[in-house]
């Protein structure tokens, strides 16, 4: 499969990738502040006024938040623009209009529309000895120029880290959606829930209203969101149990049917296509968010809920990628994201018999993560995923697996596509009817390991994997 669209200047998709994710990353800058992002906007002419915007923080649930919100607001009639972030597959992900990811002839377009502006900026701030655009940076413009060019009616836009000096805060917020705050990232944004809150907080506009999910530390956190919203200006605060609630919930087949309160009005049973409870508030979230963006008085319109939230695919959080035997894949990497996934598999999964594969970054809390999961699973086989700066190594987790599940429940294997095949052929062994019934494998950690294995499982670099077991060599 090729890659390269070659254009006018010869550039091709993979070119263009390289040459973004050459840049700096987010964490490597240290100029902690927008200045770079405010110019490259003033040499655009800021594109950003021309659209409403839903934008998204919090350590956990942005992702799914942003797609439902895009999904509810582009079935309304709206066209619409998503930015997400991190892509697990492809670096096109990360920006669509209407729902449709960018074309890589189109991504190699956007890009050598604003080259000569990214040049500019890295020209000015080299002159005063100051950082050049990050990736991230670029990318974000990228997004804004493409929302503009569409044109869009509404952006949905997840935060990168933080919230504060994030590159997307550059946008001005008509729904600001802030979901739980909890550890994670703290050499960037503090080793505090309190300091963690106010970086997040940052996303806080005036005129915005401001959607609040669910707080694990609540006490600590609510008082530094509800000053900065008074601070800013904020327009209204909805909160996650006051003003907004999930009324009721159930597990139902492919995911789960709740009925949500605004206070616009009550949604009666919404199908909502993910499991966990956690689904069902990021889905509450979501229709406060579009509720705000969509120019309607009053409750939105129930059927047209109910089809886009059936609809929402959410790659990588708890995903179920294959049956015979059940292969579930999820990329949260902190402890939240590891509670959110335990209790979805206790809910709506019955395993005789699951097998995690895990790779995780370095700079996470490995074992407290491992020790959320430890319950749920059989055995666990340790690895590393492609992104070798940051990856812990394999005998490292090993050594800290041992401690949480014991020598005789860890298995060591050096790449993931043997850890795959390691995990499947596990459960395999203990399948006496063949069709995989009650038995499952978890691959898991960081959504670097989840984007790889997905690929992995897609493609053509195992095919044997994709197969039942009755049908694999």
């Amino acid at each position: 499969m090729s890659f390269e669209h070659p254009n006018s200047e010869g550039k091709g998709i993979r070119e263009v990738e390289r040459a973004i994710m050459s840049r700096p990353s987010e964490h490597d800058t240290t100029n902690l502040d927008l200045d770079r992002m405010n110019l490259i906007l003033d040499l655009m002419g800021h594109p950003e006024h021309s659209f409403r915007v839903v934008h998204i923080t919090g350590t956990n649930g942005k992702g799914s938040t942003a797609r439902m919100a895009e999904a509810i607001v582009r079935t309304y009639g709206l066209r619409t623009g998503l930015y997400t972030s991190p892509h697990l597959e492809r670096i096109n992900e990360r920006i669509a209009i209407d729902g449709q990811e960018l074309s890589d002839e189109d991504f190699v377009d956007v890009y050598q529309q604003i080259e000569d502006f990214i040049a500019m900026v890295d020209e000015r701030f080299a002159k005063e000895g100051r950082a050049r655009m990050s990736f991230f940076e670029v990318l974000t413009a990228m997004a804004v120029w493409a929302f503009a060019d569409a044109p869009v009616d509404v952006a949905v836009v997840e935060v990168g880290m933080g919230g504060l000096w994030d590159a997307t805060n550059v946008l001005d917020a008509d729904a600001a959606i802030i979901g739980p705050i909890d550890m994670d990232h703290m050499q960037w944004l503090g080793d505090t829930v309190e300091q963690i809150a106010t970086e997040k907080a940052g996303i806080i506009k005036r005129g915005s209203t401001v959607i609040v999910g669910p707080q694990p530390h609540e006490e600590a956190v609510m008082p530094i969101i509800e000053a900065a919203a008074r601070k800013h200006g904020a327009a209204q605060t909805l909160r996650d149990g006051q003003e907004l609630e999930v009324v009721s919930r159930m597990p139902a087949v492919g995911g789960q049917v709740a009925t949500l309160r605004t206070p616009n009005g009550e949604y009666d049973e919404v199908p909502i296509d993910k499991f966990g409870s956690h689904q069902a508030h990021n889905a509450l979230a979501a229709l406060a968010a579009a509720e705000t963006v969509i120019p309607v008085n009053g409750t939105l319109n129930q059927d047209l809920v109910d089809e886009a939230l059936s609809r929402v695919r959410i790659p990588g959080r708890i995903e179920q990628i294959r049956t015979s035997p059940t292969i579930i894949i999820d990329g949260g990497h902190n402890l939240n994201a590891a509670q959110s996934l335990r209790a979805a598999i206790e809910e709506n999964y019955h395993f005789e018999q699951l097998v995690g594969v895990v790779a995780m970054m370095a700079d996470k809390q490995v074992e407290d993560y491992l020790g959320i999961l430890e319950p749920i699973l059989n055995q666990i086989v340790v690895t590393e995923n492609s992104w070798r700066d940051r990856v812990m190594p394999a005998e490292d987790l090993e050594k800290i697996a041992r401690r949480v599940f014991g020598p005789d429940r860890v298995i060591r294997r050096d790449s993931l596509p043997d850890a795959i095949q390691e995990a499947v052929d596990m459960v395999d062994a203990d399948d006496e009817t063949g069709l995989g019934y009650g038995r499952g494998v978890l691959i898991c950690g960081s959504f670097v390991t989840a984007g790889d294995a997905r690929t992995l499982l897609k493609e053509h670099h195992d095919p044997d994997l994709a197969k039942p077991k009755s049908e694999r060599a």
